[in-house]
């Protein structure tokens, strides 16, 4: 059996904060704002395994008014959901994502996202597509006071 689910992070961006992106450090004039570290990407592929998992959202397992959580590497909320999927029997088959930001370009940056998500996931870099593009200065993002991500992940059944 296979299972799918997607996710979605929009997070605000300030002048004075790291623009953490799937783990790796983006150089950037601007960074995330965010009761953890602010990782947009690494939330929407956790929201995304949860959702295909049927678990809920990222809200309900990490919650943003938890202190616990205050400037946490996002990377612990992708390492816990993995955990969850080998729980309930299945292992990740692939993640399909999309950064929406306007500045800087991410192009030079993919790589060592899918390298950093592939070790945390604990799946081939080949089994992971990012893509990144802007909203052609079109509102908040376009604007560059926030960015987003969408994610989308599917599960399969490990056959017993």
């Amino acid at each position: 059996m296979i299972k799918v689910g997607m996710g979605y992070d929009v997070h605000q961006l300030a002048s004075g904060k790291p623009l953490l992106i799937g783990g790796v450090k983006v150089s950037s004039s601007k960074g995330s704002v965010g009761h953890s570290d602010g990782d947009a990407l690494s939330h929407a592929i956790t929201d995304a395994i949860l959702g295909a998992l049927g678990l809920g959202d990222i809200g309900l397992f990490f919650p943003s008014d938890d202190e616990t959580w205050r400037g946490a590497d996002s990377r612990i909320f992708l390492i816990e959901a993995v955990k969850m999927i080998s729980d309930k029997g299945y292992m990740l088959n692939n993640v399909d994502s999309t950064v929406i930001l306007q500045s800087p370009k991410l192009q030079k940056y993919i790589p060592l996202i899918k390298k950093s998500l592939a070790q945390t996931l604990l799946i081939k870099q080949a089994n992971i597509n990012i893509k990144a593009t802007t909203t052609d200065k079109l509102g908040v993002i376009g604007e560059g006071l926030g960015w987003a991500c969408m994610a989308v992940v599917s599960v399969k059944k490990i056959i017993q």
